[in-house]
């Protein structure tokens, strides 16, 4: 019996077979079509060489091929590896020697990448299939192999526990890191996903915007809406108005994107012209999200929710209801049905309530391990509880506020800084639109403050890093507040919408992993 998530589109194609599965740009596929398709590749993959456990890697934007991908080797039980398509020949490169890929499948339009990375070092692809017609030579065409492959592929054995996916970690200190996402995994996030107070049904639409190379935009909504018979209109690429105005013609009733996603469509200057009437719910996560941004939505109708989750969790770990979006500001919410969480001091000891200390977590949903790294593994898996690195204070009602990443918090004059809540009180100034708080050396005090600001062009005149400064003491500890604010046109971020604080660590300290290069 195949106990994979493959199963899923075979079991929606004989329940709902006439429903649409997908909708990318003018192409639409019924979830017969799914399974067809689906049936076909994996049997493609299995004439190329490809057997159970073999890793098959993606370098795909959004697509029904990335999609396909994914069912096709859950079929025959390979592990998909997708890859972020933001990454350089080398970074690709180590990926595929990490994870030993047989098989690599790419957009036409990365052939450069491709080409350079499978020069790297201990990669050993044996095959590469291109989506697209740009000829990269020696590789197979996409659609050429699916057509050719059995439709009467027979799925082969594949157990609740086999791992599905290897899902590489962002990698913002290091190198990636394999995290192992079996098929009971996906399955117990999609049950999670069921389980908070919207849910999702068959009626769903999404617009999977989302990187799915990334556990958010695969996680969220676009596996679990598969799971439950629902509708994925597919987007290769973001941008405010496009995804608007497709979230309109596609009735779009339930949607996930990061805070910048999310600010930047709220930014859209005629954003009420377009009809989200059918938009029953709204959703972040990978940042937290500015209060003024809900209630834009809220105001118009629209609740919003946030999520916490992580590549290791196949994302979905806590919720932070509608209800209570405002009231608990700055937390993450409460922990999904099917996860156990709780808040330890540095020997893994239970601390008490309000108290901060790590944040542990437990459920089917946890991955299985790091690919080939059974020392990471072992120091995240501590205790029976995995180990998140995330510093937080649970209360009374269970509602989690995470204070920091252990490895940002900053240590100054003996006292710990937790950038977010110094990140939360500058949010609130009216000429600030974004801001991170980091690190940087200091003789005296070990650490000191630094603040790095985006100005709010409709705020009005630009604050002064003094006014910024002051603004912050008047509402925090002293030793909390920046010595010093730096102004920048951007954070950068990494597709989940993270800000990359080690570069601007670098950047504006000269502090790069711990080490003061200036």
């Amino acid at each position: 019996m195949n106990r994979g998530i493959g199963a899923w589109v075979t079991k929606r194609a004989f329940l709902q077979g006439n429903a649409t599965a997908f909708v990318a740009g003018e192409r639409s596929f019924t979830y017969a079509d799914a399974e067809r398709r689906t049936s076909q590749l994996a049997s493609a993959l299995v004439a190329l060489g490809v057997r159970k456990g073999d890793r098959v890697a993606v370098l795909m934007v959004n697509s029904v091929e990335f999609l396909e991908s994914l069912l096709a080797c859950a079929k025959l039980g390979a592990i998909l590896v997708p890859i972020n398509v933001r990454l350089s020949a080398a970074e690709v490169g180590y990926i595929l020697g990490d994870s030993g890929a047989h098989v690599l499948a790419f957009n036409g339009p990365f052939a450069g990448i491709v080409r350079d990375a499978l020069a790297e070092p201990d990669v050993r692809v044996r095959h590469v299939v291109e989506v697209g017609d740009g000829g990269y030579e020696g590789s197979h065409a996409y659609e050429e192999l699916l057509v050719n492959g059995s439709v009467d592929f027979s799925a082969g054995r594949v157990a609740g526990d086999d791992t599905a996916m290897l899902m590489y970690t962002s990698g913002t200190t290091g190198r990636p890191k394999g995290a192992m996402l079996t098929h009971d995994n996906l399955l117990w996030n999609a049950i999670n996903v069921l389980g908070t107070e919207r849910g999702l049904s068959s009626r769903d639409v999404t617009v999977t915007v989302a990187p799915m190379f990334h556990i958010g935009g695969l996680g969220v909504h676009t596996l679990p809406l598969l799971y439950v018979g629902g509708k994925n209109v597919i987007l290769p690429s973001f941008d405010p108005v496009g995804t608007l105005g497709t979230m309109a013609e596609h009735r779009a009733t339930v949607q996930f994107m990061v805070p910048a996603m999310w600010a930047a469509i709220t930014q859209v200057p005629d954003f009420d012209t377009y009809d989200l009437s059918f938009l029953e719910l709204a959703m972040g996560g990978g940042a937290p999200c500015p209060l003024p941004m809900i209630e834009f939505l809220n105001q118009r109708g629209v609740p919003f929710i946030e999520g916490f989750g992580m590549t290791e969790t196949a994302p979905l770990v806590s919720i932070l209801d509608a209800a209570h979006a405002t009231s608990k500001a700055g937390t993450i919410g409460r922990v999904a049905v099917h996860v156990d969480a709780r808040i330890v001091d540095d020997h893994d000891r239970p601390v008490s309530t309000d108290t901060v200390g790590e944040l542990v977590v437990r459920g089917p949903n946890v991955f299985a391990g790091y690919w080939m790294r059974p020392e990471a593994t072992g120091e995240a898996f501590r205790s029976g509880w995995f180990h998140t690195g995330d510093l937080g204070r649970m209360d009374e009602e269970g509602y989690i506020t995470l204070v920091d990443r252990k490895k940002d918090m900053i240590i100054s004059g003996g006292e710990n800084v937790y950038p977010i809540e110094v990140e939360q009180v500058l949010f609130k100034h009216p000429g600030v639109l974004d801001a991170a708080i980091i690190g940087g050396h200091d003789p005296k005090w070990g650490e000191r403050v630094v603040a790095v600001v985006v100005v709010d062009p409709s705020g009005g005149q630009a604050p002064e890093a003094e006014e910024l400064i002051t603004w912050c003491r008047e509402r925090l500890a002293h030793f909390k507040c920046p010595r010093e604010v730096h102004f920048a046109d951007e954070l950068p971020r990494n597709a989940t919408g993270k800000v990359l604080k080690n570069v601007l660590r670098e950047q504006y300290t000269g502090v790069v992993d711990g080490v003061v290069l200036r």
